[in-house]
């Protein structure tokens, strides 16, 4: 059934970048690709983005719950219907934001719960930048949004590296574009053996 792919890292790690890159790989290979990302766009997308970038306010455990109902709507509308088409799903964050964010004002534990009825990606990429290399990053946008801070950024990434494992590979982010995306193909392609997933002919 299809195959799953997440990117995740810190804000600034370059994530959206290789989501881009690795859809557009696969198009030029033929293969029936889909992107996304979370939040999403939908309506509770919207509410996430919108605590996030300070419209308005609620308590950190009402945001992840909100995460948690918008991944299980993209779940069931998007991801599980593509991957049924035996399509290549790649998202740009999952749970694992979820839980290495979360953590920063609410109960690990709790967070790991709320999430661990979602299906796990079949690969997770997990890009490994310096805090100080993300700040540097973002410092370039218009609006810091609510957990693009130094201190917090080295704590998030505390708990991202615990989940490494067969299925969240840590891929060095810091290099050239081209290099990383090398990397990432190579982890890609060898989980991919022997899935069978669709071709746009």
């Amino acid at each position: 059934m299809g195959f799953f792919v997440v990117f995740e890292g810190l804000d600034g790690s370059g994530s959206s970048t290789q989501a881009q890159l690795l859809e557009r790989y696969f198009k030029m290979k033929q293969r029936a690709v889909m992107s996304t990302k979370e939040p999403t766009n939908n309506l509770i997308g919207g509410l996430i983005r919108g605590q996030l970038t300070h419209e308005w306010k609620s308590s950190m455990e009402c945001l992840q719950l909100l995460f948690g109902a918008d991944r299980a709507h993209h779940l069931e509308k998007e991801i599980i219907p593509a991957l049924r088409r035996n399509f290549i799903v790649i998202s740009d964050r999952y749970k694992l934001s979820s839980i290495a964010y979360g953590s920063l004002e609410t109960d690990t534990e709790w967070l790991k719960e709320i999430n661990k009825q979602f299906r796990e990606p079949d690969l997770t990429i997990l890009l490994k930048v310096s805090p100080d290399t993300c700040v540097k990053r973002m410092n370039k946008r218009h609006a810091i949004e609510l957990f693009e801070k130094r201190d917090k950024l080295t704590k998030v990434w505390d708990v991202y590296k615990t989940f490494a494992s067969d299925n969240v590979v840590i891929v060095d982010g810091e290099r050239p574009i081209d290099d990383v995306f090398a990397e990432v193909v190579e982890n890609v392609n060898e989980k991919l053996k022997g899935k069978e997933v669709a071709t746009f002919l």
